[in-house]
């Protein structure tokens, strides 16, 4: 319909929520993926799903009028499993007492507006696909390595879905049967072998009492610990290579694709796995062209996410040709 509008014209932009085990994050993008402005919390999931709903209500609306935007839309970007289609969230680890709620439905109750959301890996998956480093890659795969492995399919522009609209769970193929239990049921799974966590569990079980780091290990310390030399910290780069490595080359091996972009957190020091990642790949996908397969490092930065929530929004309703209505 017609809007009049009074005085100064606001800016429409697509309001982006990320919510992750650890914290929330909002902000508003407009249509050629920038960040205009954001604001986080934690998630504090046991302080319950209503009161993070009116955190989230209350970040959108304090960006959306510190930059004077209209919110046209808002994407939502959330650690899974989350139904894409009805909105609600499924068992997630990381809140489990949030299950079957829907914030698809109250945000747009609360803002009036189309909401669209999409399990995080995938919505970051869009967004280098749109936006980033797999722009004109047919057929891409992110792949973020941190708390968790999860990946995205992209495929000519569009989302890969699997049956019921799943998303695939490829941090959950077994590399080793006989490796450590995950938490999935299974042993040897990909995420349990090489998910930050999984690089902290293999340290500690294997340093001396006397080790002088032993304290506050995260993966991110053990990084900075093998730039440093640190003997111990140094094999478990090494090892964190290998596992990173073979699960990559099985990508190769599945997909062939054009793109794999890596990004998460682990993948900040990507510079120290990248040559052995490189090597597993040739070494393990000679029946497909894996040299022609890009592998390179999400672009977006820090704030990939946001950017992937606001993408969703994209991809369900804006339509060909990326402006919004």
């Amino acid at each position: 319909g017609m809007e009049i509008r009074f005085g100064r014209e606001r800016v429409r932009m697509i309001g982006a929520v990320d919510i992750g085990g650890t914290k929330i994050a909002v902000g508003l993008v407009d249509d050629d993926g920038r960040v205009l402005s954001r604001a986080e919390c934690p998630t504090d999931a046991e302080r319950g799903y209503r009161e993070a709903l009116a955190r989230t209500e209350h970040m959108l609306r304090a960006t959306a009028a510190a930059s004077n935007a209209e919110l046209t839309g808002i994407g939502i970007g959330s650690t899974g499993p989350v139904d894409p289609f009805t909105g609600e969230i499924g068992d997630v680890n990381f809140f489990p007492a949030w299950r079957g709620q829907n914030p698809v439905a109250d945000l747009t109750r609360i803002f009036g507006v189309q909401v669209a959301m999409e399990n995080d890996a995938d919505a970051a998956a869009l967004a280098e696909a749109a936006w980033g480093a797999g722009k004109d890659k047919q057929r891409l795969i992110y792949v973020t390595v941190g708390t968790g492995i999860g990946a995205g399919i992209v495929l000519d522009g569009r989302l890969y879905r699997g049956v019921d609209g799943a998303h695939p769970e490829i941090g959950h193929h077994v590399i080793d049967a006989s490796g450590p239990l995950c938490m999935c049921g299974f042993h040897g799974c990909w995420e349990s072998l090489a998910a930050g966590p999984a690089m902290v569990s293999w340290l500690e079980s294997v340093m001396p009492k006397d080790y002088p780091h032993r304290d506050h290990l995260t993966a991110k310390r053990i990084c900075e610990l093998a730039r440093e030399g640190d003997v111990l910290a140094l094999q478990a780069v090494d090892r964190e290579a290998r596992y990173l490595g073979l699960g990559l080359a099985n990508l190769v091996t599945l997909f062939a694709p054009d793109a794999i972009v890596l990004g998460g957190s682990v993948m900040k020091s990507a510079v120290l796995f990248l040559e052995e990642i490189r090597k597993t790949i040739c070494r393990c996908c000679r029946f497909v062209p894996y040299e022609k397969t890009d592998l390179t490092l999400a672009s977006l930065g820090e704030d990939a996410n946001l950017i992937g929530a606001a993408r969703a929004w994209h991809h369900r309703f804006a339509q060909e040709g990326g402006q919004h209505a």
